[in-house]
């Protein structure tokens, strides 16, 4: 292969990891910490106390668990009313309500 060739090659594997890169630092900038929302099991790693990490959460929308999800969506999360008839929703901050007796 040409010298010529090979730093074509290389120019190119540089350029697509710096597009993926930033192109994955983009998605994650996207995303916001959403409390509340998750089913028992399914939140996203370090929730609150009675969880330890992801997946850990006991109750379904448990308030002091977490889950990734699209920036500016949390409290449009359409969610079931509490027992009490109230309306559920989530939060950017950890929430009292739902958490494991």
């Amino acid at each position: 292969m040409s010298n010529a060739l090979k730093s074509v090659a290389i120019a190119g594997a540089v350029a697509a990891a710096m597009t993926a890169h930033s192109t994955t630092s983009a998605e994650a900038a996207a995303k916001e910490k959403c409390y509340g929302v998750s089913l028992a099991g399914k939140n996203d790693c370090a929730a609150g106390p009675g969880t330890t990490c992801a997946g850990t959460s006991t109750v379904d929308y448990q308030g002091n668990a977490w889950t990734l999800v699209d920036a500016g969506t949390c409290a449009e999360i359409e969610l079931p009313k509490m027992a009490d008839g109230t309306d559920r929703q989530g939060s950017l901050e950890p929430l009292e309500r739902d958490l494991p007796a």
